[in-house]
């Protein structure tokens, strides 16, 4: 019956409606971010208003407009159009981007990302092994991708790179109203539903406008869970908007409010288990990353007769779930299949406010520069529920707990960051100049043990024991935990930047550009504590202190016959050292991060577009990439499982191409026929040894597949509607894309959604 509806709407759209999805007149060049006269793209990588082609880094950008049209809602869709870049996704909500190369893992848990991710001025990337939403795109500016350390501007998280979503501001003069709907069907029987609508209304021309956006999304999912016995069972709900008001009472003085509220839901986790078949999990409750995220924030613009001054204030509070199966550490299955049941709820409270004051010069002159200072402080409460299962706790005659948790530790942790930078630009002509940028700050974090947990154990032994040797027991004896304060982590290091810049001609510019980066020291939040099953295991150590990256990049970005043809290149070597890195006790999963020796990353990017005839587009770009462990002492490789000379978590091969052709059907109906598709090399899911237990591989060590995606989509529009017929996944790929390094999940295996038919249908005043 879905299937019925969903061609209903589809030929109703393209056969009584006249119309498309975005698809541009016949005579217009490729989808562009916001441009200046001459169809060059502006972006604010480097806090002012830049032509893409004049910053001496490497970026992507993608407009609103391109958005729509490939069909990115997410973080994925970026991250398989993206040079360089990889996006690790074991689920909705559980995203980590990789930049050239520089990762150990997919997973990245317990370290801080080393991409950095901005909503506007709040960054929203966090410390690995957490919940983070998956921003809803729709409605926005901008999203622009840098590759390399972005540390001057960008702060400790950016590591090798930074992805900014710019959201649309309010337009003072114009009302406006847009919609867009989507149906999907994948497979027989899940059904897609995304509606995304926005209305703009200036209050007071010139001065007062506010902006709404709303967005739903149901998603059936498409693996059915063996353990749960739910079909379906990564069924993802989200939804939430926002309000912006912008006031702009003179010329030189502007405010803007914003308020907004996201909610995403996925109701079991996305990874399978090809053992059980094509399409299955198995876990005995459903992994559950769900996030609520709500911003604040008020950005205040003056503009000088030199300068122009911002001040964006934010808050956001955010609230996570985190609930996993882990029955898989004690063996393969999972409850009633495994030897015990055994998993961890943990839920995260995030309170974050952070204040970013910088002054950008606007003059014309040979001067330019950015000044500016940032803080950030964060709280994270983490309630640890570690639980069993109320059948199997009846089955094995274990009694005496007040529910399935045999173990609660409620901790919570503060982590702080105080940083003054800049970034000064001498142009000796219009053909030359060098840039030069420094960042210094403060950071540090603590992690606290708070009173009101217990260890549940029967007779001096705990749940493991009983469970796992199959013994009746009545545990009655509730040993509570003690408020600890942890040590505190403080770390301050400089970043650095400098490029220099030449413009042989109006059409190309060469860059050559040094700059580093590093990320904040980290706390074990389990630091110092034994095994409970093991005693001769690893005690978790302390944590890990600061790394250390040098990023030497050159580069070249061309724009011929006036746009119809663009190229842009770089070439880039990086030296990693100290690198923190994730490890698993093996006895209980717990993570802990350590530092271990350096690794070296060596490639290159080059994104083409070429518009070889009248409505016709063409664009391709490509990354190699080559990083290894090249420094590594016995004790490093112990605790880490690391080999020296083992490739780090990144394909060496990935692309991507698209062409477009927009055509008329008579005088008011523009059609486009569009073919989308990416390709990502494999690469290893992890170091290929067991954490302390040296030279023995580690059993859930793998390779991702390399794997292909094709989309293809045909549309008309006239006027204000538009409708697009789209198939994503065209030839099914059932690829793994993404290994989980850790033995305590069962179904561990990440692949693309499969095969999805589906009808876009937008309305733009």
């Amino acid at each position: 019956m879905r299937g019925i509806f969903l061609a209903s709407v589809a030929a109703t759209a393209l056969f009584t409606i006249p119309a498309a999805a975005m698809a541009q007149d016949a005579d217009t060049t490729a989808p562009q971010a916001e441009g200046d006269d001459d169809g060059s793209i502006i972006v604010t990588a480097t806090r002012r208003a830049e032509r893409i082609q004049d910053v001496p880094l490497s970026i992507s950008a993608y407009s609103q407009e391109e958005l729509t049209e490939k069909g990115i809602v997410g973080y994925e869709g970026i991250g398989r159009e993206t040079p360089g870049v990889v996006l690790n996704k074991p689920t909705a909500n559980f995203n980590n981007f990789t930049a050239r190369g520089i990762a150990t893992n997919g997973y990245n848990a317990n370290l801080q990302s080393s991409v950095a991710i901005y909503i506007d001025e709040l960054p929203v990337s966090t410390i690995g092994n957490t919940t983070v939403v998956d921003p809803n795109l729709f409605d926005v500016e901008r999203v622009e991708f840098l590759r390399g350390p972005q540390g001057t501007l960008f702060g400790s998280g950016s590591l090798s790179g930074a992805m900014r979503i710019l959201q649309k501001s309010p337009d003072l003069n114009d009302f406006d109203t847009a919609a867009l709907v989507d149906f999907g069907l994948t497979g027989s029987d899940s059904f897609r539903q995304r509606y995304n609508a926005m209305v703009n209304v200036p209050l007071v021309e010139d001065r007062l406008a506010v902006r709404a956006v709303g967005f739903y999304r149901d998603e059936e999912g498409y693996l059915d869970n063996v353990g749960t016995g739910v079909k379906n069972s990564n069924t993802l709900i989200d939804y939430g908007g926002r309000l912006i008001l912008q006031w702009k009472p003179t010329d030189r003085l502007s405010v803007k409010l914003l308020g907004s509220y996201e909610y995403s839901n996925p109701k079991d986790s996305s990874l399978t288990s090809p053992s059980l078949g094509r399409n299955k999990r198995v876990s005995d409750e459903p992994d559950r990353f769900t996030g609520k995220q709500a911003i604040a924030n008020a950005t205040i613009d003056y503009e000088f007769d030199f300068a122009k001054l911002t001040s964006s204030s934010t808050y956001s509070d955010f609230d996570q779930r985190f609930y996993v199966d882990l029955a898989g550490t004690f063996a393969p299955g999972s409850f009633p299949g495994a030897p015990i049941a055994f998993g961890l709820d943990a839920d995260g409270y995030d309170k974050v406010f952070v204040q970013e004051t910088r002054l950008a010069s606007t003059l014309d002159g040979p001067f330019e520069f950015v000044l500016g200072g940032f803080y950030l402080n964060r709280r994270r409460d983490v309630d640890f529920f570690y639980r069993s299962n109320l059948d199997f706790l009846a089955a094995r005659g274990l009694t005496g707990l007040p529910d399935k948790y045999f173990q609660k530790l409620y901790t919570h942790s503060i982590s702080k960051e105080l940083a003054g930078f800049g970034e000064l630009t001498y142009r000796f002509s219009d053909k030359f100049w060098l840039t030069g940028g420094m960042r210094y700050g403060e950071t540090s974090a603590q992690a606290f043990t708070e009173a009101g947990g217990y260890l549940a154990t029967a007779a001096g032994f705990n749940y493991y024991t009983y469970a796992l040797l199959g013994i009746p027991a009545n545990f009655n004896t509730f040993t509570p935990y003690a408020a600890v304060e942890g040590v505190k982590a403080k770390g301050s290091k400089p970043s650095w930047k400098a490029s220099a810049t030449f413009k042989p001609s109006d059409s190309l510019t060469t860059y050559a550009t040094f700059s580093t980066g590093f990320r904040a020291p980290i706390v074990n939040a389990r630091a110092g504590a034994p095994s409970l099953v093991d005693p001769n295991d690893i005690i978790i150590p302390f944590g890990a202190t600061s790394d250390s990256l040098k990023s030497y990049e050159v580069g070249a970005k061309g724009r011929w016959l006036g746009g119809r043809v663009s190229i842009n290149t770089a070439f880039y070597l990086i030296d990693w050292s100290n690198i923190q890195a994730q490890a698993n006790r093996v006895s209980d999963s717990v993570q802990f991060a350590t530092n271990i020796g350096a690794a070296r990353s060596k490639g290159f990017e080059f994104e083409v577009s070429v518009i070889p005839a009248t409505g016709v587009t063409i664009g391709f770009n490509g990354a190699y990439n080559d990083s290894k462990i090249t420094k590594l002492s016995p004790a490093e490789a112990a605790i880490s499982g690391a080999v020296l000379g083992h490739r780090l978590s990144a394909p060496r091969i990935q692309g991507s191409a698209y062409m477009s052709y927009n055509f008329k059907i008579g005088s008011d109906v523009d059609a486009m026929l569009a073919v989308n598709a990416q390709h990502i090399g494999s690469y290893n899911s992890s170091f290929p040894n067991t954490p302390g237990l040296p030279n023995v591989p580690l059993s859930t060590f793998g390779e991702t597949d390399a794997y292909s995606n094709v989309n293809m989509s045909l549309g008309l529009k006239k006027g204000d509607i538009s409708a697009q017929l789209y198939v994503e996944n065209l030839f099914d790929d059932h690829s793994i894309t993404y290994i989980h390094p850790e033995a305590f999940l069962v179904s561990r295996f990440g692949t693309m959604r499969p095969r999805t038919f589906g009808i876009r249908l937008g309305y733009s005043l």
